[in-house]
């Protein structure tokens, strides 16, 4: 589980990358109209990698501590995205502004989808390697 994790994590990774060539592609800090907050879009990936690095270190330790940081980070990387999903979706209508509204609706399935299921396995297998002996 704990590599399902992993593959999940990168493949979140790989989704979310997309999204954000596409946002700076379509002038992401250049538009003075967004409703993203730059904040929280620089935020996002920046600490899903730091999580994304705890998980490696569990990976490569063993120690669940570094399991269940791992997953802290992801529940800062899940506020943010849940922020900046919400905006998006707000974003969508006849009143759509901002680089985001280029964002193709199946890559942000895909990313939450994804994302979702490392949110799951990453708590999954930190409980599971609390609780062994």
């Amino acid at each position: 589980m704990e590599f399902a994790a992993l593959a999940a994590w990168v493949l979140a990774a790989l989704a979310g990358g997309y999204l954000l060539i596409t946002w700076f592609a379509n002038g992401g800090l250049a538009t003075k109209v967004t409703r993203f907050p730059r904040l929280v879009v620089a935020g996002h990936p920046l600490a899903a990698g730091g999580g994304l690095a705890l998980w490696i270190g569990h990976l490569a330790t063993g120690d669940p501590v570094y399991a269940w940081w791992a997953f802290a980070a992801l529940i800062v990387v899940v506020m943010q995205g849940f922020l900046l999903f919400t905006r998006w979706l707000v974003g969508r209508g006849r009143h759509a502004r901002g680089a985001e509204q280029a964002f193709p609706a199946a890559a942000v399935a895909v990313h939450g989808a994804v994302a979702v299921a490392t949110v799951v396995l990453v708590f999954l297998t930190a409980m599971e390697v609390t609780a062994a002996p």
